[in-house]
Order: C-alpha cells, then sequence, then structure tokens
C-alpha cells in the first residue's frame, strides 16, 4: 500500500484556508504528522477518513481515488478520532460484536474469533465483560484502536492518541501502535514531539495548513547540526531578547531558571552551542527558521 496526497487544499465557509496544496506519500509503516493546534492535522484526517471534502487536489490508496470511490476506502480504513463517543452502559465485547456486525462480518464464529483477537491484542481481554464507562482514558484509547481494526485495515488514521494518557498507558499505547504499524500505512496525527521520535521512521510538519518539512526524523535533527543554541536567563529578560532579534525557538522552565533555545547559523550573544533534537526542528520549521538545505526536503 503506498499513500500519495497531492495539492490537497479546503477553505472553510469562515474563510479559514485549513488545508493549502498539501502533497505527502506515505509508505507503510508509521508516519508522523506534526504540528500546532489549528495547523490541519484534524481536517487532513477527516478528508482521508471520507467525513469531508476537499475542494481540490487527489489522495489514492495505490488504485483507490479516496476523494471519490468513499466506500471502497471505508473498507481498508480503520480510523481512531481524536474524540470518539462509547455507550457507557455497553460492554467492550458486546460493543466490538456490534461494530464487527457493522463492518459486514456476518458468520457469527469469525466475528468472535475476531472480536477475541482483538480484544487480546489491545489488552483488554480480562475486561471484556467491563461496561465501557467505567473505561480509563488509556483502555478507552485501546477500545478505540481495537474497534479501528476491525475488519483488517490497510490503512489506520490515529488522531492525537496519547494526550492525556498517564506515562505508563503512553508506552502502553506507543507498543501497540509500533506493533500495528509493520504491516500497514498508520498515520499519526499529534503535536507532541517525543511521539514521534518514538515511532515514527519518517514525518512531516504542517502550519496553517501547509506542509513545511517532510523528512526522516534523525536526517532532519543531523541537518539542524550548528545551528542551535542555548542560554540560561532569568524570566522577564526572554522579551528582551527577542526584541534584540535573537532567533528564539523555544523556552522551558529548569531549576526555577529560563531556557533559552535559538536557531541560527552563528551564535546569538551570549549563546552556546548545543545538540539538536526533534523538538528543535519542529519549532525551527513552525517558526520558519530551518537551515536553507533542510527546508528544501520539504
Amino acid at each position: 500500500m503506498q499513500l500519495a496526497i497531492r495539492n490537497l487544499s479546503k477553505r472553510y465557509a469562515n474563510g479559514v484556508q485549513a488545508l493549502d496544496a498539501v502533497s505527502l506519500d506515505i509508505a507503510p509503516g508509521m508516519f508522523g504528522l506534526l504540528g500546532p493546534n489549528g495547523a490541519g492535522k484534524s481536517t487532513l484526517m477527516r478528508t482521508l477518513a471520507t467525513l469531508q471534502e476537499a475542494d481540490s487536489g487527489t489522495a489514492t490508496l495505490d488504485d483507490i481515488d479516496m476523494l471519490r470511490d468513499k466506500d471502497a476506502v471505508r473498507r481498508v480504513l480503520g480510523y481512531l478520532p481524536q474524540e470518539f463517543g462509547v455507550y457507557p452502559k455497553v460492554t467492550a465485547v458486546d460493543m466490538l460484536d456490534h461494530l464487527a456486525r457493522l463492518k459486514g462480518i456476518t458468520d457469527s464464529k469469525a466475528r468472535k474469533a475476531t472480536v477475541d483477537a482483538l480484544l487480546e491484542r489491545t489488552n483488554l481481554a480480562a475486561v471484556r465483560k467491563q461496561r465501557l464507562g467505567g473505561f480509563s482514558g488509556g483502555m478507552r484509547q485501546r477500545f478505540g484502536i481495537a474497534q479501528a481494526l476491525i475488519g483488517d485495515p490497510k490503512l489506520v488514521i490515529v488522531d492525537e492518541p496519547t494526550a492525556g494518557l498517564d506515562p505508563e498507558e503512553r508506552v502502553r499505547f506507543h507498543n501497540l501502535l509500533a506493533d500495528i504499524g509493520r504491516d500497514v500505512v498508520v498515520i499519526l496525527s499529534t503535536h507532541i514531539v517525543d511521539d514521534v521520535e518514538d515511532l515514527c521512521p519518517r514525518f512531516a510538519v504542517i502550519r496553517q495548513g501547509r506542509v513545511l518539512l517532510s523528512a526522516e526524523p534523525r536526517e532532519a535533527v543531523r541537518t539542524l547540526g550548528g545551528h542551535v543554541w542555548q542560554r540560561v536567563v532569568e524570566r522577564d529578560e526572554v522579551a528582551g531578547l527577542s526584541q534584540q532579534g535573537v532567533p528564539v525557538i523555544s523556552t522551558r522552565l529548569h531549576g526555577g531558571r529560563t531556557v533559552v533555545r535559538a536557531c541560527s547559523p552563528s551564535a546569538p550573544a551570549g549563546f552556546e552551542a548545543v545538540a539538536p533534537d526533534l523538538e528543535d526542528v519542529y519549532f525551527s520549521a513552525v517558526a520558519g527558521l530551518l537551515p536553507a538545505r533542510e527546508a528544501a526536503a520539504a
């Protein structure tokens, strides 16, 4: 399976350009889509999931026209939206059985085997008879993946799946996604850089509906070498740095003081060189400060 997106655009009635000529090539495996809130990530995911129309452009999954043959897309699609509802009084096993029926698995034995396998795969077998209303956040997300995997999909879309999860559930969910991504195209839409760094051999950064960068994480970090600088300052000094023209990409508190990172070909006054990481790549892309050689990869 190969997903090819070409010049996909979408403008809402209020004038917001949610997607602006988005083009991406996505091979089987995990693909990360990074961007701030409002960047267009969810619009792209909903469009690929056949939940809304694009204004122009194309999207094909092998020989499937995803914008025109929506029934064919739905037969090979698994989708976990950022927010999804459940029937709180229905048990996990009964809900999955119902969804499997809707997916077209009419044979009772085949359906039971499918549901049992999904509950085992998502580590929910022990709570199969528990009502969904009593599930924790992490359990709900794993149930969401279970329903997304009904019917052996070839394309799986997950939108902000680890937001709000505790560290243990986040690790468990990462392992589950990594297992899924061995065989199918999995698009992970998120604003959490660590999720992409941990899981995705390729990623893209999107802002204001435009793809700013598409690359391999390690290569993107490598090409930022010699461009990232750091300085520890008092909190009230940060605004002054920007006013002085320092290309600040991020600030964070450490030990009660503020660590400022900047992206520039040469060191701003008082800054020292540091090794870049994927978060630096992300913030530099969003701020429009990527080195020319890296921006050209977009």
